[in-house]
């Protein structure tokens, strides 16, 4: 295991958002390697969301986006499991770039808009994004409802 640099280590965090003791964990695992270090908290994030899956998603918010030219419009519910997560200015970002997805890219059910890629960063999907969610609040997140309305 290598010795990290507290500014590696701060780099890390800056980059990923990851906690600075996990940040600090994967750089020794991965000898110091910033892309190495990325794909092992990657992986932390996703056995810890997917641990948090079956728990019960009571809270959450409503959030609307009209388009510009007021033609287009998308309304999501998404839901997480504590009102304190729900309030989370965070939170509130994350479900409206669900609603900028929904109102780009026309999903028919969550199902599809699960697996589209996101319109942000082709390299990851809806899905993973929402996992991303739930490794950084500690709770589950997920999409209970959408509509997307045109004119």
């Amino acid at each position: 295991m290598a010795k990290v640099s507290i500014d590696l280590t701060k780099k890390l965090r800056e980059q990923t958002n990851a906690p600075v003791m996990e940040c600090k964990k994967a750089l020794e695992e991965c000898d110091g390697d910033m892309k190495k270090a990325k794909g092992w908290l990657a992986k932390k994030e996703l056995a810890r969301a997917e641990k948090k899956k079956d728990r019960e998603a009571k809270e959450g918010l409503i959030h609307c986006y009209i388009h510009s030219e007021r033609k287009i419009g998308a309304m999501v519910k998404l839901c997480c499991q504590t009102d304190f997560v729900a309030k989370n200015r965070e939170f509130e970002k994350l479900a409206h770039e669900i609603c900028l997805q929904i109102a780009a890219m026309k999903p028919k059910n969550i199902k599809a808009l699960l697996s589209q890629e996101y319109i942000r960063d082709p390299k990851k999907k809806i899905e993973g994004l929402l996992k991303e969610a739930i490794a950084k609040f500690g709770e589950n997140i997920k999409i209970e409802e959408f509509e997307r309305l045109e004119v």
